[in-house]
Parts: structure tokens; sequence; C-alpha cells
């Protein structure tokens, strides 16, 4: 089954034949050269279903010779736009054995998609450790944003640490640059968001001409909350294009998560990570 959507093309092919390979089977499907299948295979567009008489669900495959059996399904999702999409690379802030800690520049995703995942930090912090390490995403980071983000490297780690965060364990602070002035140093801002509670604690560091930078700490995890929040008293974020009306900024989202706390769910120590010099 292939269906084309504008310049993306989605192909559905089920395996007939053990003897059937992965890279031939998505070309005669597809009509693609075996060149382009095998650079969306190494980027995370390609994907199996074992047989439906088996457990598990989809997963990407990325070599030309992965083994197929009669039963499976490919899945291609081709679209050569987000395929040519590049970003640059995240920072190790410190390497902790189980877990790592990275500046995420803006662009890079927090997670990939079907469509691909070779701009997401999991798979660029797989290739920073040659492959020898896996990355288990355990929070979140809007692509437009950047900072510190935490990536485990097993899967009992990566349960503890999603527990910190979704119980909010982990102090997140952020940094933003806005255009205008609070009205007084601190503030706390608690508009409800999609109709769910969200609170925003924003303090004044420092006043750069017209724009100013912000301190901000959030008890609650909504979509773009700081974005909104900061847009709705008159400061939007500089570079925010989605939410503050920034149409002219030649800049990125000047939105940085600035530091990290939390007690190691694996020594027990306090950890402090912070971009702040």
């Amino acid at each position: 089954m292939i269906e084309t959507v504008s310049s993306s093309l989605e192909v559905h092919v089920g395996v007939t034949s053990s003897e059937q390979n992965p890279l031939e089977l998505l070309a005669d499907e597809s009509g693609l050269s075996k060149q382009k299948i095998k650079e969306a295979m190494s980027k995370g567009a390609v994907w199996l279903a074992k047989n439906k008489h088996k457990k598990g669900a989809a997963r990407p495959i990325r070599r030309k010779n992965s083994k197929l059996k009669e039963g499976d399904q490919l899945f291609l999702y081709y679209n050569p736009h987000i395929l040519a999409e590049t970003v640059a690379h995240p920072e190790l802030v410190a390497d902790e054995g189980d877990y790592s800690v990275w500046n995420k520049p803006y662009g890079v995703w927090a997670q990939g998609s079907k469509w691909g995942d070779h701009c997401s930090i999991g798979r660029l912090v797989e290739q920073y450790f040659d492959y020898h390490r896996q990355s288990f995403i355990v929070h979140r980071l809007d692509r437009a944003a950047s900072g510190l983000m935490v990536v485990a490297h097993n899967k009992k780690t990566a349960a503890a640490l999603s527990q910190l965060f979704a119980k909010r364990e982990v102090e997140k602070i952020y940094h933003a640059r806005v255009r205008g002035r609070l009205p007084r140093p601190e503030l706390t801002v608690s508009e409800a968001i999609d109709g769910k509670p969200a609170k925003s604690h924003i303090k004044e560091l420092a006043v750069e001409g017209e724009n100013s930078l912000l301190e901000v700490s959030i008890e609650t995890g909504r979509k773009h909350q700081i974005r909104k929040h900061l847009a709705s008293i008159g400061c939007p974020i500089l570079g925010d294009r989605l939410h503050g009306g920034a149409e002219l900024d030649d800049i990125d989202l000047q939105l940085k998560a600035a530091k990290l706390m939390f007690t190691c769910p694996v020594s027990g120590e306090k950890k402090y990570y912070s971009l702040i010099s």
C-alpha cells in the first residue's frame, strides 16, 4: 500500500517470505532508489512490525539486511524535507554513567517521530557515544528551546529519573530574554492553560535596554507554559514566533533551561547542573 501526501510518501508492505530483503522490498514497492531507502533507514524512517501473532509494537530498523519473517509488516515514512534537516549537536555537560546531562541546542527534538529521529537528542547522544550506549528520554524540552536535558542509558535508571520528573522532584530554572520589563521585580502568573491550572514564578535578573533577562521556575508543566505566561503579561520571549508575535525577529527562541537540581536515583547524591558561568 502506498499513500502520498504532499511531498511525503507512506509505504506499507507485508512480508511474504523470510528470504526477502527490506531494502529491495521497499525500493520495489515505493519506486524510490535503494540509496534513498538506505538513507531513510539510517535516519529512523523505516519501521518493522513483527508477525501479528507475536508481541511487540513496530520499531525502527536501520540495517539493510535486517532479518524478516513471513507475516512481518514493513513501513516506510519518506519525507525528503524532514530527512534533509540538520541540527547542531548537543554538548555534553556531565557523564554520570547511567545517565548523562546535555546542553540541547535550538532545533533539536526531545524525541523523533515515524518520519525520522536523526535530529532527536536521543539519537544524537547515541552517536556521540559511538552507539555503545542506548538513550532513553526521561523528560521533554521544546524543540525551539535550548538548555539542559537528562538522557538515561538503561531502562532502570530511565524509570527512576522519569518518576523524579513526573513527581516534580526535579527543580528546573529557566532563563528567558523578553521584550519589555516586569511590572515589579518578582511576580507569579497563575493563568490556566488549556483549561488546566498552571503557575509560573518570575524574577527579573537584568535590564538590557528595551529588553529584560528573566528567571522562571514553574510548578506545573503545561505545553508552552513559560512562553504563554510571559506573553500574557506583555513580556513575550524574543524569537517566539508562535506566542510572542516575533515574525520580524531574526533570532532563535531566547528560552533556556539553565539549571537542574535533583537527588540522583542511583547514588542518592544531590546533583546540581548549571549553564550559568
